[in-house]
């Protein structure tokens, strides 16, 4: 079964982190990343681009409106995701909270949400 698991942060606090801080923290996820697709259970990881650049749509009077952020605002927002192979929730759990997400980064908000992902096309 396949889990997306949402990597969560304060993006404020992330950003005044100093440059030496902020690439410690991110290369210890690159590694654990590395790991965890030779261990075969990563389908996919990829990190976001911050919320100012992102763009909202919506249906509004029977069309797709629009708007510039996220869809909605939140303290914590979503920077990265990645898509795990477990065998059950227990495991995903286990697997995802090995990530420094899980247990780095508190000063920044850091954390992971996890769910199961019912249907998935597996690239061609």
């Amino acid at each position: 079964m396949k889990f997306l698991c949402l990597g969560y942060y304060d993006e404020k606090k992330f950003n005044a982190l100093p440059k030496a801080q902020l690439d410690a923290l991110v290369s210890k996820c690159r590694t654990h990343d590395e790991a965890l697709r030779k261990s075969g259970k990563l389908v996919n990881v990829a990190s976001l681009e911050a919320t100012g650049q992102a763009v909202s749509i919506r249906p509004r009077k029977g069309r797709p409106a629009v708007t510039d952020g996220p869809y909605t605002e939140a303290k914590e927002v979503i920077g990265a995701f990645f898509i795990i192979e477990a065998k059950d929730r227990d495991e995903a759990i286990r697997v995802a909270s090995l990530h420094p997400a899980a247990q780095l980064g508190e000063e920044v908000g850091w954390g992971v949400e996890i769910r199961g992902v019912d249907y998935y096309d597996e690239p061609r």
